[in-house]
């Protein structure tokens, strides 16, 4: 709800940082006042990339890429595993059997074989900030964290007008054990930045008793919602009129400004703010009955299909970034969705994790060139990292594998039909080709048409670069 109320604490520009921050709904969707303002302080032009938007979907726990995309057909038995690779629409590549749906799909894509990096620990930090390691023992989301894309981008100018800038689905990672894991956060940039989180309420058929999340889940039937913003488009009048009368106080307070430029800009910031109050562009995103049934077919009703559903809509829309995580929770713990297959990894993956992905990714990636969003939409599936090469004796699992790992990239200016990097015969390490997690950021930065190296300042003032050190791998680039 929207505050504006009192006089509080001041910022250096004489607006009331309580007056401004309170204004919670709007941060939340990306409409805080120094994103806002950032462009106009800094002379700044709004990036302009083969990328106009990106939809990043993290397979929290950590795929398999040696049962996926990284097949070793003639290695031991304890290594290639289970599962028989099939031929793509990309000559020459082959993927898991259960994936027959994404293996059409190829043609459009480059595959990154060789991700590899340090950082051993659940949460999407690495792949949304660069940081690539070593290990943060407390990998919960901090104040003084690297921003991730979705906020630098919002920094640097990308942003939406009247729907949220940066959205996150179905909820915070790590909400399943009542965690903030670190990732998807403004970080050292500050809360404006944060993404708007959504949230859902499964319903389950059949019965659930003694399933779980490693051997055989419950599949949530859900859709991601925006409660908040349930009554934006039925405003009566009166309300709407206070609304107004609300940001007229903005008004006041901008008088008293003295720079003409940041005033007519916080000017702009108002009426953002209004037109968010009253469209329902947003909500109408959100709302899955418009779709017709042969759609929600195509991408699966489960809650991670009505997400990837859900993030086409919202880049239609105009939404700048919007992150899916693969997680849910189940009786106040871990749900299906999660791939840290340290035990039972071939009847997880055969029977719940890959048919589920391979409908509602390939759904995704066909929907999107379908209606001609593909070449600037960048689409992003990957995990935090891999799996150990060897499988586990006994009980069937594979370990965590941070030196190797996949990264698949499709369309917003991506080569399509490419396959990037090699690993050794166990699909354990690099033999050509090295990305670390700051490389991958790094590309996604040239993609949208952000400098990599943008200078941000942390908590203490230290200069720091957008992407860390990484570089962007010129090779996947169109």
């Amino acid at each position: 709800m929207l505050r504006v109320l009192g006089q509080g604490s001041q910022l250096c520009d004489g607006i009331s940082r309580r007056d401004v921050l309170q204004a919670g709904a709007l941060s939340a969707v990306g409409l805080g006042l120094p994103s806002l303002l950032s462009d106009a302080v800094a002379g700044a032009q709004t990036p302009s990339g083969s990328a106009k938007a990106v939809i990043l979907v993290n397979l929290i726990g950590g795929p398999s890429h040696i049962d996926m995309f990284d097949m070793k057909p003639k290695a031991p038995a304890e290594i290639r595993g289970e599962f028989q690779p099939i031929d793509s629409s990309l000559p020459g590549l082959q993927v898991c059997e259960h994936l027959p749906l994404t293996a059409q799909t190829m043609h459009r894509s480059t595959l990154i074989r060789t991700h590899t990096h340090l950082y051993n620990t659940h949460s999407p930090y690495n792949m949304l900030t660069g940081y690539s390691g070593p290990v943060i023992v407390d990998n919960v989301a901090k104040p003084t964290d690297q921003p991730s894309i979705g906020a630098v981008m919002q920094y640097a100018g990308l942003r939406s007008r009247d729907v949220p800038s940066y959205v996150w689905m179905p909820s915070h990672p790590g909400h399943s054990q009542s965690k903030h894991r670190a990732g998807p956060y403004g970080g050292f940039l500050g809360k404006t930045y944060d993404p708007l989180f959504t949230s859902y309420r499964a319903r389950f058929e059949g019965e659930t008793a003694g399933r779980n999340a490693h051997i055989n889940p419950a599949v949530p039937l859900a859709e991601p919602t925006l409660s908040a913003l349930d009554q934006l488009p039925d405003i009566a009048l009166d309300r709407l009129n206070r609304r107004r009368s609300l940001l007229e106080q903005f008004d006041e307070q901008a008088a008293r400004r003295e720079s003409v430029l940041a005033m007519e800009n916080f000017k702009g910031y108002q009426q953002q703010a209004f037109d968010l109050l009253t469209s329902g562009k947003t909500r109408a995103a959100f709302d899955l009955s418009k779709e017709p049934a042969h759609h929600r077919e195509r991408y699966g009703r489960n809650l991670f299909g009505s997400c990837m559903l859900t993030a086409r809509r919202l880049v239609e829309a105009g939404v700048k970034f919007v992150g899916v995580t693969t997680e849910s929770s189940f009786d106040g713990g871990i749900g299906a969705g999660q791939w840290d297959t340290h035990s039972n990894n071939f009847r997880l993956l055969k029977n719940f994790n890959l048919p589920v992905l391979d409908r509602n990714y390939s759904a995704l990636i066909e929907d999107l060139d379908e209606r001609g969003l593909l070449d600037s939409t960048l689409v992003v599936l990957m995990g935090e990292m891999g799996r150990t090469p060897k499988v586990k004796k006994g009980n069937g699992g594979r370990d965590h594998w941070t030196q190797c790992g996949f990264i698949l990239l499709s369309g917003g200016g991506v080569k399509r039909g490419t396959v990037y990097g090699e690993s050794d015969k166990q699909a354990a390490w690099p033999i050509s080709g090295p990305v670390s997690s700051a490389d991958h950021v790094a590309t996604i930065y040239q993609l949208l048409g952000i400098d990599p190296h943008l200078t941000l300042q942390d908590t203490s003032g230290r200069p720091v670069a957008a992407a860390l050190h990484g570089q962007p791998v010129w090779d996947v680039i169109a």
